[in-house]
């Protein structure tokens, strides 16, 4: 009895968080100072909130 092939199907691409854009990372501004709290020109990199780093986006 000749058996079936079977065909494996790729899983479905994950769609990519909006917030990070699918890196994971996010740029947040760095503020200096006392009460004034100025932003300087530079950036940090930060933990993407939304997607929680992965660069998925949840439903």
């Amino acid at each position: 009895m000749p058996t079936k092939k079977r065909t494996v199907r790729p899983a479905p691409a994950a769609k990519k968080c909006g917030t990070c854009k699918g890196s994971g990372e996010i740029f947040i501004p760095v503020r200096v100072g006392g009460r004034k709290q100025r932003t300087t020109d530079d950036q940090q990199t930060g933990l993407c909130l939304a997607c929680l780093g992965s660069g998925e986006a949840t439903d």
